[in-house]
């Protein structure tokens, strides 16, 4: 029975190379675990980058081919994407060896510190990283685990998704949308939002009010109508716009090129991002970095020199006019968040979308074209390709194309190129010398090397 992180010192990671996964590793290594694990995509004589990463980090690594796992570990986790008929589940079993979810590794590293949990449909990385940051600027030398990495820590060498620190305070994500998220009972949970996503509204609400309830404190969005219905205390909550009786409300929201800047109770804010839903995560991380002890004007220099996440408004950098920006949006508030901070940059935004699940294209079919058709300015292009498939039993009676259809109907100028390697021949002609092109998309794991491909073809 695993009832504590102290009951374990040797865990096995089956798919450690998933963001989820490594960064739970890499947080375990940290604290003096003795950790190794496999990956179907780790393979004798193939360079994996999150490999080499790992094993920097003192991490062993194996191939995902039942060759590895012995008696000498005392737990293995899984994640909900390691089906029961992998080799080395069925394999623990076997050896007697308990195995752990992902989802309930993490509520055990969670009770073992002083743990601030973010939660929403959006922002929980970003926040989660500024908040991170503000408590490092203010000496609390805090940990981290979260779902993207920090850019900041991907340029010591790391994959950048986990900090395990002296201090007593950690920040993680609260995910809702397998569920976990009421398994955790965090010192204080903080609410950004909640937008249709995973599942209807209000199973979402129904998940959001268990996880308020299991936190010692609470901090909500007063600004989304949703959140604030879960308002505990309002002064320990945060809005946009001045609001009487809230406890931090942020206003002037200026954005200049690829710079933001707002005042939070009065104390100005400058960060090198883009986008007002930037300066609602910022807003989230200072309230609550300040009701933990750190001075708005600490937070404020802090956030001046954050540096950004992995995937998120990533500026690629500008050619013949065109800036390309990457970004992991991919549920229709996201999508149109990332068209909307990027339109002050250019004239004019070509955005490109890859959804991703048959299942949840087709539950968002609607959304997405209502939230592209409202976010797109006169001039501004919606590109898709095809949704991304990774695997299993799909029902595959949608495409992208249907989505382009609908929005063709209403009128936005929407293109389909159904394979994203003819992206750029097919868009060229729409680029101009004033323009963004905005990628978007998130689980398919060559992402990033497509948005470099595109990067070079430009």
């Amino acid at each position: 029975m695993i009832a504590s992180i102290h009951d374990f010192s040797a865990p096995y990671f089956i798919g450690i190379g998933g963001t989820g996964m490594s960064a739970l590793a890499q947080y375990l290594q940290g604290i003096g675990k003795q950790v190794a694990g496999s990956d179907r995509l780790f393979a004798a004589g193939v360079q994996n980058e999150v490999q080499d990463k790992l094993t920097e980090a003192g991490i062993h690594c194996f191939s995902q081919d039942g060759t590895s796992l012995t008696s000498a570990y005392d737990v293995v986790i899984v994640s909900t994407a390691i089906e029961d008929t992998v080799v080395e589940v069925q394999q623990a079993k076997q050896l007697g060896i308990p195995i752990l979810h992902r989802a309930a590794l993490l509520s055990l590293i969670a009770s073992s510190k002083k743990t601030i949990a973010i939660a929403g449909t959006s922002g929980k990385s970003t926040t989660s990283a500024m908040l991170f940051d503000i408590l490092d600027r203010g000496g609390y030398e805090p940990s981290i685990i979260s779902g993207a990495g920090l850019v900041r820590i991907i340029e010591e060498g790391k994959i950048g998704n986990a900090v395990a620190g002296k201090g007593e305070w950690l920040v993680i994500e609260a995910d809702e949308s397998d569920g976990s998220i009421v398994q955790y009972h965090p010192h204080i949970g903080v609410l950004l939002n909640i937008d249709k996503d995973h599942d209807e509204t209000e199973k979402l609400v129904s998940l959001f009010t268990t996880f308020k309830n299991n936190c010692e404190y609470f901090v909500v969005n007063r600004t989304h109508p949703l959140a604030a219905t879960l308002s505990v205390d309002a002064r320990k909550d945060f809005a946009v716009g001045k609001q009487e009786n809230i406890g931090y409300c942020a206003d002037a929201f200026c954005q200049k090129g690829m710079t933001i800047s707002f005042s939070v109770n009065g104390q100005s804010v400058c960060l090198q991002q883009i986008g007002q839903h930037n300066m609602e995560n910022a807003l989230a991380a200072m309230a609550v970095a300040h009701q933990v002890g750190v001075p708005l004007s600490v937070a404020a220099a802090a956030l001046s020199g954050y540096k950004g996440i992995y995937r998120r408004h990533q500026i690629w950098g500008q050619k013949k006019g065109v800036w390309l920006i990457d970004d992991y949006a991919h549920n229709p508030v996201k999508c149109a968040a990332a068209i909307r901070a990027c339109q002050p940059v250019a004239s004019k935004v070509v955005a490109w979308f890859q959804p991703h699940g048959y299942k949840p294209t087709r539950f968002l079919r609607s959304d997405f074209v209502s939230e592209f058709a409202a976010s797109l300015r006169p001039g501004d292009e919606i590109w898709m390709s095809e949704i991304y498939y990774a695997g299993g039993a799909a029902v595959k009676d949608i495409s992208a194309a249907d989505l382009i259809e609908d929005l063709q109907k209403l009128g936005v100028a929407a293109f389909f190129v159904a394979d994203r390697t003819q992206l750029i021949t097919a868009i060229r002609s729409h680029l101009s010398e004033d323009c963004v092109l905005l990628l978007m998309g998130a689980r398919d794991p060559s992402l990033e090397t497509f948005a470099r491909e595109v990067w070079e073809a430009l």
